[in-house]
């Protein structure tokens, strides 16, 4: 599968999320994840298409492809494509989108937002307890 940069920007538009895993910082209860910010890419599609996603893949030189089994009625096993590598982030997927704009007003401020945080837990605002408060504000601006 023959990938380009505009058939790639129309998928992430419709498919694909930039998203950060925050621990809340008022909260008591302990998460399992080993770090306090997660920020993560990725793309989900239905089994049939999971092509696509090793494309992206291939394309990209990083990330991984998962397995999602999905058990909810009317729903299909997926696959997602995820990259949480932080320099993979920085280094690839972020320029690759800087140059090649999304076109959907929402996906474009959640990468925006994504960039900021990205950029905060690189300058390690967010193992202080004011940063890791200003990155959980951010995060909830996101969809």
């Amino acid at each position: 599968m023959e990938l380009n940069p505009n058939y790639i920007v129309g998928l992430v538009d419709g498919e694909g999320s930039f998203t950060a895993y925050v621990k809340n910082p008022d909260s008591s209860k302990q998460v399992k994840r080993r770090t306090k910010v997660e920020p993560r890419f990725f793309l989900k599609l239905i089994e049939k298409d999971k092509q696509i996603l090793y494309g992206l893949k291939k394309y990209f030189g990083c990330g991984n492809v998962y397995f999602q089994k999905d058990n909810r009625v009317n729903h299909q096993n997926c696959y997602r494509y995820e990259v949480a590598n932080r320099q993979d982030l920085d280094k690839i997927i972020i320029p690759f989108f800087e140059r090649n704009s999304l076109r959907l007003r929402s996906k474009n401020s959640d990468f925006k937002i994504f960039c900021q945080i990205l950029k905060m837990v690189q300058n390690k605002e967010h193992l202080k307890e004011s940063g890791l408060r200003k990155i959980y504000n951010l995060k909830q601006k996101m969809h």
